[in-house]
């Protein structure tokens, strides 16, 4: 489980049965929890549904060869809910794309 701070919005992700793609500690020691589930945001539209803390930041890469993502990045605690970019092919799982090994 990610932080309480973007809790809500996981579990709403979860409850609509939406794909997750990968859930662990992705790119460094400064990742805690991160799960990536297979949809796009409209992060305006989360942060009017969602009471999120200042310390919830937009997160996005760009960047097509580590994988184009946008979401939502808790500078607090360190853990992200995040998704693709519109255009952006659906997932292949972050081990994958990282060449590690799945967890799990």
């Amino acid at each position: 489980m990610v932080c309480s701070h973007l809790a809500a919005l996981e579990q709403a992700l979860l409850a609509a049965c939406r794909k997750e793609a990968y859930r662990g500690q992705p790119w460094s020691k400064n990742c805690r929890e991160w799960v990536y589930f297979d949809v796009v945001f409209d992060l305006p539209a989360l942060r009017e549904r969602f009471a999120f803390p200042t310390c919830v930041e937009d997160s996005e890469n760009l960047d097509p060869k580590s994988g184009q993502e946008r979401g939502l990045y808790c500078a607090r605690c360190h853990d992200a809910v995040m998704g693709r970019l519109v255009g952006a092919p659906s997932y292949p799982p972050i081990p994958e794309r990282l060449g590690q090994r799945s967890k799990g």
